[in-house]
């Protein structure tokens, strides 16, 4: 692929360098989750060899949108907004084994090798949690309540700050849908969080170290002071 049809993909599908997709992945109202390494997505998408003598290998959990080479990761929107579903898992322990069969029974269930991001599994999604996740021998996931549970404390709240386009995630708002003033959307600045004005959040909470008080970066970028707070909310969390 040329270069000019990379920038034209990461316009439409975002792009994410480790550093940044590592800050959003671990990212989280809640406090009880655990912070993902970038060997961790590395083994994730790219597979891995196990065993002494290495004779086993792990195949990636699906192909993602950009060609990851050496020590390179780059993700697209949709390959970050299904790790948070893996990663999700993770935090409450279900195995990776499990993860994988559930991911496998998705994807044919969805039709899509990247079932979480898409319009069916929001809709169906419980009804298709419920399916994918039958007859595994997982302890979290052994009974129907156990499973209604995870679903229901998991996998929903992790849809309902999603918004979609037609069949696919079309945008994340981090803060939760009762704060859309911060909005993750790739076809806006590359997929970088900006505000509802567009202006990233990162650069307005770096303006106000600089400028010393949010009403001085207001008048500087032309903004909501509600909008320069809730940036930088959001940035401190980021870096938590």
């Amino acid at each position: 692929m040329v270069k000019s049809e990379q920038e034209a993909d990461a316009l439409s599908r975002g792009a994410y360098g480790a550093s940044e997709a590592l800050r959003l992945l671990n990212f989280s109202r809640a406090s009880n989750t655990r912070h993902v390494s970038r060997n961790t997505i590395s083994r994730w998408l790219r597979g891995y060899d196990f065993g002494p003598d290495r004779e086993g290998h792990s195949e990636p959990l699906w192909q993602p949108d950009y060609q990851n080479d050496n020590d390179l990761v780059e993700l697209s929107f949709r390959d970050l907004i299904e790790l948070r579903f893996v990663k999700a898992f993770r935090d409450i322990g279900i195995g990776m084994p499990t993860i994988r069969a559930c991911y496998e029974r998705a994807a044919d269930e969805v039709r899509d090798d990247r079932p979480f991001s898409t319009q069916r599994f929001r809709t169906d999604g419980k009804t298709i949690f419920l399916e994918i996740t039958e007859g595994l021998l997982e302890p979290k996931l052994v009974d129907l309540r156990r499973r209604q549970n995870v679903f229901r404390t998991i996998v929903e709240p992790s849809l309902k700050d999603l918004e979609f386009d037609a069949s696919v995630v079309a945008r994340w708002f981090p803060m939760g849908m009762q704060r859309k003033s911060v909005v993750i959307d790739p076809t806006r600045s590359f997929g970088r969080p900006v505000t509802a004005s567009g202006v990233p959040t990162e650069v307005l909470a770096r303006a106000v170290e600089i400028e010393g008080t949010p009403k001085k970066v207001a008048a500087l970028y032309d903004v909501s002071l509600a909008e320069i707070r809730d940036a930088i909310a959001f940035e401190r969390k980021l870096a938590a």
